[in-house]
């Protein structure tokens, strides 16, 4: 989906964000919203060579995978008028360019009693990119992501910022995968502390 079809007679568009999205969007937006998308789950599983890692030493970032019983929490960004345009150009490079997702409109359902769900424009690794890196233990994605770094910093900080997000915004949501992961590199950068 280009991103020209995204808008084509479109005033506004929601965007919505799970990963680095929901704490660093860097572009302007109307107004956003806690909620969530069906039928996806967040996971570790994708590779990122530019922004939290390298060639040689990739970063973990996250994407959606399918599954029928799963909800992913996040942010939706609605975006208007010229932020529409500015907004899709500036993903297309973060995300599409040095990212390698893709685009898919989902149901995002805004947090709250007796709110109607709306569209919106989801980015999503699959896992036919090359940077896809598939399943590990959240003991072995913890590790990579206590060493790996990128030209956006720390790949620790994007784990540690989300960690937070769901903590601080979404206290009722247990995401185990989540939070393991963050036990496990909390783990290794104490270990590599001590060791110095």
């Amino acid at each position: 989906m280009k991103p020209q079809d995204i808008i084509a007679g479109k005033s506004s568009l929601w965007i919505f964000g799970y990963g680095s999205l929901v704490w660093k969007p860097d572009f302007k937006y109307k107004r956003s919203e806690v909620g969530y998308i069906e039928n996806y789950k967040r996971r570790f599983w994708h590779g990122d060579n530019f922004h939290r890692g390298n060639d040689e030493s990739p970063g973990r970032v996250v994407t959606l995978i399918e599954d029928d019983d799963a909800t992913t929490w996040g942010v939706a960004f609605e975006v208007s008028g010229s932020q529409l345009e500015e907004s899709l150009k500036y993903l297309n490079v973060r995300e599409t360019v040095r990212g390698g997702y893709i685009t898919k409109m989902v149901d995002f359902f805004p947090h709250g009693e007796d709110r109607s769900p709306v569209q919106a424009l989801v980015y999503i690794a699959t896992a036919d990119n090359p940077l896809f890196l598939g399943p590990a233990s959240p003991e072995e994605i913890g590790a990579q992501i206590a060493v790996c770094r990128g030209k956006t910093g720390h790949n620790l900080e994007y784990l540690l910022q989300l960690a937070e997000f769901m903590r601080s915004s979404c206290p009722h949501v247990e995401d185990h995968h989540l939070f393991a992961i963050e036990t496990a590199a909390l783990t290794v950068v104490s270990y590599l502390l001590a060791a110095q």
